[in-house]
C-alpha cells in the first residue's frame, strides 16, 4: 500500500466523477479488499453502495464506514459525511431510532445544510409531525433557498399535517431553486392529477424519472415508471 494505491484511488474517483459508476465500484472494491485505508475513496464508495440499495449493500456500508473512521485522511468535514452515510444505512436497515439519534448528535456539534436536509426528511419518515415541522422550520431559517429544506416542509404539510394548500407553496418554491428535484416533481404531479391534468402530471413524472435517485427519496424510480405506464394506458 502506498503511492500505487493512491494512484488507483484517484483513477477510480475520476471514473466516478465522469459517471462510470460500474467501473468506479469495481476499483473501489479492489482497493477495499487490498486493505487500503483512505476516506477519499471509502466515502464515495459508500455513496454508490447506498444508491445501489439492498440489505447486503447497506450492511457493507456500515462495515466500510467503521473502517473509514480510522483513515488518516478523515478530517472534520469527511467525518460529518461519514456519519450521515452511516445514519442513512441504519435508516434503510430499519434502525430509524439509531439513525435519528446519530444525526441529532451530529447536528448538535454544528448545523449544516446536509444534516438539516437529511434529518428533516427522517423526522417526516418517522411520522413525528411536531418534531418534523419544528426542525424543518428551523432549517428554513438557516437557509431559506435550500430546495431540499423547502421540499421537506412541503412534505411535512402534505403528508403529516394534511394541509395541501400550504404544502403546494413550499413545493413550488423548491422547484424554483431546483427544477429537477425528484420528490418535488412527484408531489406537484399529485396536484395535477387532482385537477384532472394528466398530461402535466406525466410531464413532471417523466422529468423526475430522469433524476438521480438516492436512499432519501420518498418515491422510487420504479414507482414513478409504473405510474407513468398506467397514465399512458388510460
Amino acid at each position: 500500500m502506498g503511492i500505487m494505491d493512491g494512484f488507483k484511488a484517484r483513477k477510480a474517483l475520476m471514473a466516478h466523477q465522469k459517471g462510470d459508476e460500474a467501473h468506479a465500484m469495481e476499483e473501489y472494491e479492489k482497493l477495499y479488499q487490498s486493505g487500503y485505508l483512505s476516506a477519499a475513496y471509502l466515502l464515495p464508495y459508500s455513496v454508490l453502495l447506498l444508491r445501489k440499495g439492498g440489505e447486503e449493500n447497506y450492511l457493507k456500508v456500515k462495515e466500510i464506514l467503521k473502517k473509514a473512521e480510522k483513515a488518516p485522511d478523515l478530517d472534520a468535514e469527511r467525518r460529518k459525511q461519514l456519519l450521515m452515510n452511516y445514519a442513512v444505512a441504519q435508516y434503510k436497515l430499519g434502525e430509524m431510532e439509531k439513525a435519528l439519534q446519530l444525526l441529532e448528535r451530529v447536528h448538535q456539534k454544528g448545523p449544516s445544510g446536509l444534516i438539516y436536509g437529511s434529518l428533516g426528511f427522517l423526522y417526516i419518515q418517522a411520522g413525528d409531525a411536531e418534531k418534523a415541522l419544528a426542525y424543518n422550520q428551523e432549517a428554513l431559517e438557516y437557509d431559506d433557498e435550500d430546495p431540499v429544506v423547502l421540499d421537506n416542509l412541503g412534505q411535512t404539510y402534505y403528508r403529516l399535517l394534511n394541509d395541501k394548500e400550504t404544502a403546494k407553496g413550499y413545493f413550488e418554491k423548491a422547484l424554483e431553486y431546483k427544477d429537477n428535484q425528484i420528490d418535488t416533481l412527484y408531489f406537484l404531479s399529485r396536484y395535477d392529477l387532482e385537477a384532472g391534468d394528466r398530461q402535466a402530471a406525466a410531464g413532471k413524472l417523466e422529468k423526475a424519472a430522469e433524476g438521480r435517485f438516492s436512499p432519501l427519496n420518498y418515491v422510487t424510480k420504479d414507482q414513478i415508471l409504473q405510474e407513468l405506464a398506467q397514465l399512458k394506458k388510460s
